[in-house]
């Protein structure tokens, strides 16, 4: 699993109007090849009426399912520019749709390359990048006199905390970025003497900052 990689927030739209064509830029973060399809025929099915539904996505921790679309459009003006804006802000597992209603007015292949990456990036914009970021449960169990010194410690350190049962003792899951789980161990090891019975938990997503 990558320690991070960057993605989109949610599903999200945003129409742009470029010569009296409206361009509708629509996107998602999707997991796979499938759910990505599944978007694009769910849009094309919404805007039937539409001129044109442009599309592309990238999947895969290697960037290994890259498609793109000009769903009539002339060749390299529409699918490919919408692939490069998602390439270029390095987003990954994301699909975008660029919903076109001519408006009567030719673009021409420039124009057109224009409007279709203006159209991704509205998109992406709406939808909202952010970063998800590797973190590994380390579960802490310890005395309760432990508990009041480990809880200043994680307060004044900023640690992301998963959870805390109370019984006989304090368990506390703690989620510090994957990368840095056994150095955070062996700190715990420190500040509890040797005290604290460690375990390694599952690794999970979380966004940055939040």
């Amino acid at each position: 699993m990558l320690p991070r990689y960057k993605t989109l927030r949610q599903q999200a739209s945003k129409e742009i109007v470029i010569k009296k064509s409206r361009f509708i830029g629509y996107g998602k973060p999707v997991s796979t090849e499938a759910e990505a399809i599944a978007f694009i025929e769910e849009l094309k099915k919404l805007h039937w009426n539409a001129s044109h539904n442009c599309s592309a996505y990238v999947i895969g921790e290697r960037d290994e399912c890259q498609k793109q679309s000009d769903d009539g459009e002339p060749s390299g003006t529409a699918g490919k520019p919408i692939l490069e804006v998602i390439k270029h802000q390095g987003l990954k597992n994301v699909v975008i749709v660029v919903t076109r209603y001519f408006g009567g007015i030719m673009l021409g292949a420039g124009g057109l390359i224009r409007a279709y990456t203006d159209g991704a990036v509205a998109a992406i914009e709406a939808a909202e990048p952010i970063a998800n970021v590797l973190h590994r449960e380390v579960i802490v169990d310890v005395d309760y006199t432990w508990y009041g010194k480990l809880e200043n410690e994680f307060h004044a350190r900023n640690v992301r905390i998963g959870g805390t049962e109370f019984t006989d003792r304090v368990v506390i899951t703690c989620l510090p970025e994957a990368a840095e789980a056994e150095r955070f161990s062996a700190w715990i090891t420190d500040v509890t003497q040797g005290q604290a019975k460690l375990t390694l938990g599952e690794e999970k997503y979380y966004i940055e900052g939040e």
